[in-house]
């Protein structure tokens, strides 16, 4: 099954779950952290962030050397995600909602090194935290 199918069909099931058409079950262990020690562990250089917003939200600020990665092109690009353990990445979208499905997807496709940042660049926003305008969208890896 490819990443976009796992995906989708995540995506779908908590959609059935949360209206109350499907029976939710339990929830799979996902990895996480804290907002706090997600800018902590980027700011040190201990992980790679990858923002998983699109474009236009991107535009309105991300994390100082964020990578950006718009959600809608991860099935496309999947292979630029470091699969490596000894790589930790942390996903962040607007809430956490997006970087939690993509982190459950990825974890399905055999990634272990994948965590998804509590609040999300809303909640960096929020407490003022630095952000700065984009130049351009980057690739995991890429300059």
């Amino acid at each position: 099954m490819s990443f976009f199918q796992t995906f989708m069909g995540r995506l779908v099931v908590m959609s059935a779950c949360v209206i109350g058409l499907q029976a939710c079950s339990p929830e799979p262990v996902l990895r996480h952290v804290s907002l706090d020690q997600a800018r902590t562990e980027h700011a040190s250089g201990k992980v790679l962030m990858i923002d998983i917003r699109e474009p236009q939200e991107h535009a309105t600020g991300v994390a100082q050397g964020a990578v950006l990665l718009p959600m809608s092109q991860v099935a496309q690009r999947v292979a630029e995600i470091p699969k490596q353990a000894d790589q930790p990445v942390l996903l962040i979208c607007n809430t956490q909602n997006r970087s939690r499905a993509v982190t459950e997807a990825l974890q399905e496709q055999g990634f272990t090194n994948i965590r998804y940042v509590d609040g999300g660049m809303s909640e960096w926003a929020r407490r003022g935290w630095p952000m700065v305008k984009p130049q351009d969208l980057l690739a995991p890896g890429k300059s």
